[in-house]
């Protein structure tokens, strides 16, 4: 088992404000009984009270905590500090498992090897079916109102949606979130945005257009080519169980973690991680859910090489569920390295082809060869060139490029990041041949 970088350690964290005091942690002298296997690693940390707190960590596929403080927190101060003790070669390896850890590992596997509790069966596909229509025929309701609505908007001009803000679209997205149709009311959600920058009315236009032209490709449904039909249903918002996702045939590979991007949308709290399959050349997402303070899931982090099935969601996105997991560890440089990069034209390219097959997508993976450029005026967005000269935007960073400026040299070096159509969203720059590791700290 290869020692866990302290970057992947820090990502695990579940909120900003744990980081802080689990660095304090583990530099004090609060340890003892620690020790760690290929399997697991564990410790006891002195607080406040006087029986220290028990904590272990399962270092398998996928990692699992356990402490005995009353944190709800997963992973608490006292895994994350135990973790990093070990990153810096604190923790010495020993033969078998502690006591207390050995204990909390058999009840774990113990209930892994139950399995989870097998779905009931549908009694009364007619029922089923009678459900589904009734979901259709609300969906075709809500879609009926906005289109009205959306006719209006055109009718009426944009003149007066910077003064309405964010209450205009919200109120039509409620009616779509009652129709049953979440994926319009999150399009609508997202279009006040725009309206904090210069040329929003074209951006605004664009949006409501692709609104426009969801609506009618959703009532040729029956008519349209079976990915295309899946795109459509996905945009709306129809569900896709994940039992029947895992059910299709799975990918199996190598899958490199390159980035990933956290956001909070209506209380809603979501991670996006971004996936390369090293053998098979394909792109995944993986895509994760929580409410706001629950804690989202840190099972994958950029940086992690992860041997696994994936398994895809119909059409044509990336959107993949983690099936079986084989290994799951730190990659060796020369495998980051020796992925492919693509130029500007080639990325363009991909895009187009991705919004011919879906026209809503609105961004896409992409890992390029290039270096940071100065703005082109004076409080301008920073920009990449690639070995073309070829120039785009970088977007969404908080803060100046310094450190990718220092790691690049001058030179183009392999970033991966977020395209869209007004730019790339850096996420992490990859590991070369000449020794640079793995980072995701791209501004200042």
């Amino acid at each position: 088992m290869s020692v866990w970088a302290r970057e992947r350690i820090l990502a695990l964290a579940p909120d900003a404000a744990s980081v802080v005091p689990a660095q304090q942690l583990a530099r004090a002298g609060r340890w003892s009984d620690t020790g760690c296997t290929e399997r697991a690693l564990w410790g006891r940390c002195q607080g406040s009270g006087r029986t220290p707190y028990q904590t272990v960590v399962d270092l398998g596929p996928t990692p699992a905590y356990a402490c005995s403080c009353p944190s709800r927190k997963l992973p608490c101060k006292h895994a994350l500090a135990l973790l990093l003790r070990w990153s810096g070669g604190q923790v010495a390896p020993v033969p078998t498992e502690a006591g207390f850890a050995a204990e909390w590992l058999r009840a774990r596997s113990a209930r892994s090897l139950s399995g989870p509790e097998t779905p009931a069966a549908v009694v009364d596909p007619e029922a089923a079916a009678r459900r589904a229509a009734a979901r259709a025929d609300k969906v075709n309701a809500g879609l009926d109102d906005l289109e009205l609505w959306l006719h209006d908007q055109i009718r009426s001009g944009l003149a007066g949606v910077e003064r309405a803000g964010y209450a205009h679209f919200d109120r039509v997205a409620a009616r779509m979130v009652d129709a049953q149709a979440p994926g319009l009311a999150t399009m609508l959600r997202s279009i006040p945005a725009e309206l904090a920058s210069d040329g929003w009315p074209a951006r605004v236009l664009e949006r409501l257009a692709a609104l426009h032209l969801l609506v009618r490709a959703h009532r040729q449904l029956d008519t349209l080519p079976a990915e295309l039909a899946a795109n459509v249903r996905s945009r709306v918002g129809y569900p896709v169980a994940k039992a029947e996702v895992l059910a299709q045939p799975g990918v199996r590979d190598h899958w490199m973690a390159l980035g990933s991007v956290d956001t909070v949308e209506y209380q809603l709290e979501s991670r996006r991680v971004w996936l390369y399959g090293t053998s098979s050349g394909r792109w995944a997402l993986w895509l994760t859910f929580a409410a706001p303070g629950a804690g989202l899931d840190n099972a994958v982090v950029p940086g992690q090489l992860l041997h696994a099935d994936l398994h895809f969601y119909p059409g044509s996105g990336f959107r993949a569920v983690l099936g079986e997991e084989l290994d799951a560890t730190v990659p060796e440089p020369a495998t980051a390295a020796a992925l492919p990069t693509e130029d500007f034209a080639e990325v363009v390219r991909r895009f187009a082809g991705l919004l011919a097959r879906d026209p809503w997508a609105s961004r896409m993976p992409a890992l390029v060869a290039a270096a940071p450029a100065a703005p082109e005026r004076p409080a301008g967005p920073w920009r990449l060139r690639d070995a073309a000269g070829h120039c785009v935007d970088l977007l969404g960073l908080q803060g100046d490029p310094w450190p990718l400026l220092a790691r690049a040299g001058g030179e183009p070096v392999a970033i991966f990041g977020e395209w869209t159509r007004e730019g790339l969203r850096p996420l992490s720059v990859l590991p070369d041949r000449h020794g640079a590791t793995f980072s995701t700290a791209l501004a200042a």
